[in-house]
């Protein structure tokens, strides 16, 4: 495949994927973690840390060796026929309308110390917001790479100032563990079920090695450093919420500790507004993704049309009205997120499993040992999800007989 715009350096990828993984969960999620694991939250998240690197590098060579806008899809594509590739990429296509609504309310949380919301007026303000991001999304406005980048690295500076009020202070406040429970073994499994939510879309940097300077020396290292630095991140804010524990929302009240009482706004603020720029890329990209899919005949003809503006419109509104349906879905039955957030994991961990043993056929013999590493890790992260991996089987069995059901109508048109 043709490499285009080949410009990245090694620290800019480290960016490009830090600004990627850190979403609507980095000041949410550490006190989720502290919920379930209690003291032994940080040790989860370095735990996953762990687990996650080797599947990082998989991902990388892969992404090297076999560069492709499909990812994942591709890569079992390649390593195990159509049919599973397929069932792979709709996989991706379905648990973006179940992801995009968990994201929604864990986004709205940073309302919490600015507004008293019921929860009626909650998902009146979530279902608001979709109607917007497909006002904003039909003329193919989209908020940029250098905005999205711009978020993460006030989301860092944050981290830093509060880690640096922490440490320099005279007499730091330092967190303490007592206040919340011992985790166990079997807590901090929880904890790591939950916590894969901040590595979802790590198959992205499959997408990037061809805009490398030099993809050979540069793209792995960049890979594995803005994993890392995004796992880094996320300890650190475990660390912080250990300060605050039990607040509405741990980062405000540690922010407050240290650095005053402006940190309702400035964490509420920043956590509101990359909420609402994340969920309208998972829109904007969707609606692109089902539309491919339905030029290629895996979904109905009635989602290829284009408005004005040359954006799949019928696509964006199919799928916004599906997370929309979610949204009320979740609110008359009483959902938490939290729940929400485990079967969307699920589904990830059944696609990077998926990818992983793509990589035992499609990878030379030397990287045995990190895709052995990727599948223990896929297969304890699985464990860690309990019946909350039925949502992913569920949605297997449904696409795996959509996908054959085509294919056998399409050989039976051929042969008649």
């Amino acid at each position: 495949m043709t490499r285009l715009n080949q410009t990245i350096t090694r620290w800019q990828g480290m960016g490009l994927i830090a600004t990627t993984l850190l979403g609507t969960g980095v000041f949410i999620l550490p006190q989720l973690t502290i919920a379930a694991a209690g003291d032994k939250a940080p040790l989860a998240w370095g735990l996953l840390l762990l687990a996650i690197l080797p599947l990082a590098l998989v991902f990388a060579e892969l992404g090297r060796r076999y560069t492709h806008a499909a990812g994942p899809a591709y890569f079992v594509e390649q390593a195990y026929g159509k049919v599973a590739g397929r069932i792979i990429g709709l996989m991706f296509l379905f648990v973006v309308p179940l992801g995009a609504p968990a994201a929604l309310i864990m986004t709205f949380e940073f309302l919490k110390p600015l507004i008293a919301l019921t929860p009626q007026q909650a998902v009146i303000g979530e279902l608001l917001v979709i109607a917007a991001l497909f006002f904003a999304n039909r003329r193919g406005l989209q908020l940029s790479g250098k905005v999205q980048l711009g978020l993460t690295l006030a989301i860092l500076a944050v981290v830093v100032l509060m880690l640096g009020a922490l440490f320099i202070s005279p007499q730091p406040t330092m967190p303490v563990p007592v206040s919340v429970k011992s985790g166990s073994g079997h807590d901090v499994l929880a904890a790591i079920g939950l916590a894969i939510w901040s590595f979802l879309g790590i198959e992205a940097v499959t997408h990037l090695a061809s805009e490398f300077k030099d993809v050979k020396r540069d793209f792995i290292p960049a890979i594995l450093g803005g994993v890392t630095l995004v796992g880094l991140i996320f300890i650190c804010c475990t660390y912080l919420s250990l300060l605050a524990p039990f607040d509405s929302l741990a980062m405000v009240g540690a922010f407050e500790l240290l650095l005053g009482e402006s940190g309702r706004w400035v964490i509420g603020l920043l956590g509101l507004v990359c909420g609402i720029a994340t969920v309208n890329v998972y829109f904007a990209s969707l609606a692109r993704l089902a539309w491919s899919f339905s030029h290629d005949g895996a979904l109905p003809a009635c989602l290829k049309p284009l408005n004005k503006h040359n954006v799949p419109a019928a696509a964006l509104l199919s799928f916004l009205l599906l997370s929309a349906l979610i949204l009320v879905a979740c609110y008359l039955l009483d959902q938490d997120f939290p729940a929400i957030v485990r079967w969307v994991n699920g589904v990830f961990v059944l696609v990077y499993g998926a990818a992983m043993l793509a990589a035992w056929k499609l990878l030379p013999r030397r990287y045995r040992p990190a895709i052995a590493a990727g599948l223990a890790a896929c297969f304890v992260f699985a464990y860690s999800l309990g019946s909350a991996t039925a949502y992913a089987l569920i949605l297997v069995v449904v696409l795996a007989g959509w996908v054959l059901g085509q294919r056998y109508w399409q050989l039976r048109e051929v042969s008649a």
